[in-house]
């Protein structure tokens, strides 16, 4: 509970902690975000896979761990119980449709903002979890007080084209740290030297083996482009439920010496430097943040259209159906050799990817929800 002179506590619940996109976004808004006005608690099950972060608890973040979601009578009385004793102001839920759980055990505790955040969307693949997915999608924001998300796209597929025309969902972008992830030739050197990479074309991805990211298509265009290109290198940066199956895949395509797996790297910026294209061939997106990154980075990126168009910022991006043959996009891939490189920080803060400037649209987000300006929610908490 906020004391006087003390800064409101937020709970984030997030999930679970696995170097995904939602906690780096959150992240990043914490670190940039004015502190003696906001601080965040992080609610993360305990099943994470990775740990809490030492340095944003440096800076005044708190860690929670609850059960997993999955034994959801516990998950919903642990975050209940939580949010009673904490006395928060704000339940901020970044799980999409899941978000309905933590919103309704925030409603419960008497909560009085409770904000639900769509981060993605979803599409063919995981046949399961979109099943879950579409019987939670028109319940997410029933408990909630306001709604935003990281694009259009994600606003639209979580709440529904109407509200998004009324205006009634906020965006709020998934902004970067420009100044980590801009060009520099000297540090490109640097960073292919360490990684012994100075005379190979580096075809680049950041994101978790789960089937929304695509890793086993990856793979298949990668072989083909090795037909073409016998210095290709492909870096895969990122852990999680499908890694060993695609370590399987590598070794039966005999590609063991031109695909390295980086497990959870904790600083990317220097990885943007060293490759020569950046590969994203997603399913779906709310908005990925690496994707923003890469072009801060001025990489050549290859998008599938399962990646919103809001995402596109450089003249450099190219789009291509998951439909198109694998020559295709070998091609696309294989056309970013040798392309120029720009500092690309210029246009993805022009594009509203700056993170200086969208932690102080959250903070002002905050406040209007304080005084709950275009508050929605269905019901209010009797307190």
């Amino acid at each position: 509970m906020k004391g006087a002179g003390q800064p409101v506590r937020v709970a984030h619940v997030i999930g679970k902690l696995s170097a995904a996109g939602v906690e780096t976004v959150v992240s990043n808004y914490y670190q940039h975000i004015d502190r003696s006005r906001y601080q965040f608690d992080f609610y993360i099950d305990a099943d994470s896979v990775i740990p809490p972060s030492r340095r944003l608890m440096e800076l005044g973040a708190r860690y929670f761990v609850i059960p997993p979601y999955q034994q959801l009578p516990r998950y919903m009385a642990a975050l209940a119980g939580h949010f009673r004793a904490e006395g928060y102001q704000i339940v901020h839920a970044g799980m999409n449709s899941l978000s309905v759980f933590a919103l309704g055990a925030a409603w419960a505790a008497g909560v009085p903002v409770r904000i639900c955040h769509s981060h993605s969307t979803s599409a063919p693949g995981e046949p399961a979890r979109n099943l879950l997915k579409t019987l939670l999608r028109p319940w997410a924001g029933v408990f909630a007080t306001h709604r935003c998300a990281c694009s259009a796209h994600a606003g639209a597929w979580l709440f529904g084209r109407r509200a998004m025309a009324r205006g009634e969902v906020t965006i709020l972008p998934n902004g970067i740290d420009c100044g980590r992830f801009g060009y520099c030739p000297e540090l490109r050197a640097a960073c292919r030297r360490r990684l012994g990479l100075q005379d190979r074309f580096v075809v680049g991805h950041i994101g978790r083996f789960c089937p929304q990211k695509n890793h086993g298509f990856l793979l298949e265009l990668f072989g083909r482009l090795c037909r073409e290109e016998p210095s290709a290198v492909l870096l895969l940066a990122g852990t999680g439920p499908l890694e060993g199956e695609i370590r399987r895949r590598v070794r039966a395509a005999g590609l063991e010496e031109r695909v390295r797996f980086l497990g959870v790297v904790e600083d990317t910026a220097p990885l943007y430097q060293a490759m020569d294209c950046f590969v994203l061939p997603s399913r779906y997106e709310g908005l990925p943040v690496v994707a923003v990154e890469a072009q801060a980075a001025g990489l050549p990126c290859v998008f599938s259209e399962g990646v919103p168009w809001e995402a596109d910022i450089l003249p450099a991006v190219r789009r291509l159906p998951l439909a198109a043959p694998v020559w295709a996009w070998a091609r696309a891939v294989a056309g970013c050799r040798g392309l120029p490189r720009q500092d690309g920080r210029a246009r993805v803060a022009a594009a509203g990817f700056d993170i200086a400037q969208d932690a102080g649209l959250l903070e002002r987000f905050y406040d209007a929800c304080i005084r709950n300006e275009g508050g929605d929610a269905l019901w209010t908490p009797s307190v």
